[in-house]
């Protein structure tokens, strides 16, 4: 019998050899496939190298495409890069465990998480990862994880808070354990969760706040707390992979084709009904939007006269009053926009003005493949986060109604340089466009008027309002966090509204 090896050796007889023979040799050619392999990669690794000292013309068109087939795609090298190093965990005895249901839209949720990080912190307590909202007019049934990056979430904060999944097992309802229900007061200050709340995890352990919307002071909160929000809200909370990509994806294609604007267009359905505004809307919409607002025990303020809403400020502006205002503020036909927001009430037929004096819009769906976008359908929350990171990235942020997604944005915007964001004055321009729309204002006056209004409300640094025993009507800590926008010394004079430009 012959044994043949794959590397030409002469054949020979196996009762001259033992039966080792035939491993041995397969191992012999494995092991110099493996060492030419090494030494292959080694010499296309210098050769790539070189070109970066000298740049010979010879090798450069080959270097580049051998540094192509090499290096990794973006997203790939994102996940290549060796994560940071974790922070020691912070060594505290916890006091209880805080369990929380987040209320209403992402961005509300978003603040709320970083209030309840900051409530645990304060009071030594563990933290458990937030419920979302499932029974918000758009009954989106995404989880936390869904959303936002829990394990980052959990290891980037716990130099802070000791965060865990879920409650043990002890804790359990289907051990006969109840937790105490309650929703702490609103824009509380740190006396009345330390004398308030912290007794009461002494006697039942876990407390679960079933509301958290607005549950923490704007001001009077110790700096070191304040700081600790920013850092939940601009360092722990990141989107899912998922999201981070297909987020990226969007800005990288808008800024592909040039300058961008966010226009975040609030005339959704369930804003209209919960504004009472339907100015505009015709008869059978705004008894559509009645009934609504009549199904959500929760909106609470039923009967509502729109128009008078109107003239006070409170309502998001119409697709057609936008149109006017960018007009006014000196954006033309070329302006490229990305519309921000869900199904607008009344869809293309109430786009179709804005469409005729902005033809560059644009919108998630018409950006990208129904298929990227598939996994996000019905989940509203999931799509907000994308038009959230669109709307930090974009050249310019206009929101039409100071909600909760407009302020986290500014707030964001601030953060990160004082981007530029143009925050309408509804009240003042409803003045404005009546007077144009009934033929008093011609249109030069109407336009000079609405810049000279925004000259101050483009994102310049500026202290928060104060209103002493009125938190409602005072600024909001999330849109102007300004603890956290500079350092030193050069902070008062960059917070004086006087020096700012």
């Amino acid at each position: 019998m012959e044994v043949r090896s794959e590397n030409n050796i002469q054949p020979v007889r196996s009762d001259k050899f033992p039966s080792q023979v035939l491993p041995r040799t397969r191992l012999r050619v494995w092991f110099f496939r493996v060492c030419s392999s090494i030494l292959l990669w080694t010499c296309l690794v210098h050769i790539v190298a070189v070109p970066e000292l000298w740049h010979p013309r010879l090798l450069t068109g080959f270097t580049s495409r051998v540094s192509w087939i090499t290096r990794p795609p973006l997203n790939l090298q994102h996940s290549l890069r060796a994560p940071p190093p974790l922070a020691p965990r912070r060594n505290y005895k916890s006091n209880g465990f805080l369990k929380v249901s987040c209320n209403g839209g992402l961005n509300q949720m978003r603040a709320a998480i970083c209030d309840m990080v900051t409530v645990a912190r304060l009071l030594n307590l563990t933290l458990v990862v937030p419920e979302l909202d499932k029974r918000s007019f758009w009954a989106d049934p995404s989880d936390f994880e869904d959303i936002f990056n829990e394990r980052h979430f959990i290891d980037s904060l716990r130099d802070e808070v000791h965060i865990i999944r879920r409650l043990p097992k002890r804790f359990s309802r289907k051990y006969g354990f109840e937790a105490f229900e309650m929703p702490p007061v609103s824009w509380s200050n740190e006396k009345y969760y330390l004398e308030q709340i912290l007794p009461l995890f002494s006697k039942h352990k876990v407390v679960h706040f079933n509301r958290t919307d607005t549950r923490l002071a704007n001001n009077g909160i110790p700096l070191d707390l304040q700081k600790l929000r920013c850092r939940v809200n601009f360092q722990g909370l990141k989107f899912t992979p998922q999201i981070e990509t297909l987020g990226e994806k969007l800005v990288h294609i808008l800024q592909e084709n040039g300058p961008f604007v966010a226009l975040h267009l609030r005339y959704e359905m369930d804003m209209l009904a919960f504004s009472g505004c339907t100015h505009g809307c015709t008869v059978e919409e705004a008894e559509e939007l009645k009934r609504l607002r009549y199904a959500y025990p929760w909106w609470r303020e039923k009967e509502i006269v729109s128009e008078e809403r109107r003239q006070q400020g409170l309502c998001p502006l119409t697709p057609e009053e936008a149109t006017l205002i960018l007009q006014a503020l000196g954006f033309d036909k070329e302006t490229q926009i990305y519309i921000a927001s869900g199904e607008i009430y009344g869809s293309e037929r109430r786009l179709a003005p804005l469409r005729a004096a902005f033809p560059r819009i644009v919108k998630k769906e018409t950006l990208l493949d129904p298929v990227e976008l598939q996994q996000f359908q019905n989940h509203s929350s999931q799509m907000a986060a994308l038009d959230f990171m669109v709307s930090v990235a974009s050249n310019t942020f206009i929101p039409t109604y100071d909600g909760n997604m407009a302020k986290v944005v500014e707030g964001h915007r601030r953060y990160l340089g004082f981007k530029k964001s143009i925050l309408p004055d509804r009240k003042k321009l409803v003045e404005l466009l009546d007077l144009h729309q009934n033929g008093t204002l011609p249109w030069n006056d109407f336009a000079v008027a609405v810049r000279q209004a925004h000259e101050k409300r483009m994102g310049q640094p500026f202290r928060r309002r104060v209103i002493p025993d009125k938190p409602k009507e005072e600024d909001y800590f999330y849109a102007n966090p300004q603890e956290c926008l500079c350092e030193g010394t050069n902070c008062e004079d960059l917070l004086d509204p006087g020096k700012s430009s």
